[in-house]
């Protein structure tokens, strides 16, 4: 997982070495791990949807915490926040076509539009 840092909208900054595309490396995970869609919560972790062993993991802002909520389904493709206070997640699970939805331990990010 890659990270960039953004001063402004619209405004990415670049840094040197082997990253993708100039960014610098948030944190690997062990094991076969692919990562698909996500979502930031309100205190700035990055919660990815993870296939192969199927959840998500939630990365802390400096990468020095991993979270993982496993789902029932290898194909866990992607999650976003809603409901009361933002703190409810929607997952989808493509294996089974099933969403779902579970209490988040922190609100989801408040949108700019």
């Amino acid at each position: 997982m890659w990270a960039w840092d953004v001063p402004k909208p619209g405004e990415v900054t670049t840094s040197p070495g082997f990253g993708g595309g100039g960014g610098t490396l948030l944190i690997g995970l062990p094991g076969l791990q692919l990562l698909d869609s996500l979502a930031v919560d309100g205190e700035g972790w990055v919660c990815v949807a993870t296939l192969a062993n199927g959840g998500i993991t939630a990365v802390s802002p400096d990468g020095s915490k991993t979270e993982f909520y496993p789902m029932p389904d290898p194909l866990t493709t992607n999650i976003c926040f809603g409901g009361r206070e933002r703190k409810t997640a929607f997952v989808t699970l493509s294996g089974t076509g099933k969403l779902v939805s579970f209490e988040w331990p922190r609100k989801g990010l408040q949108l700019a539009y």
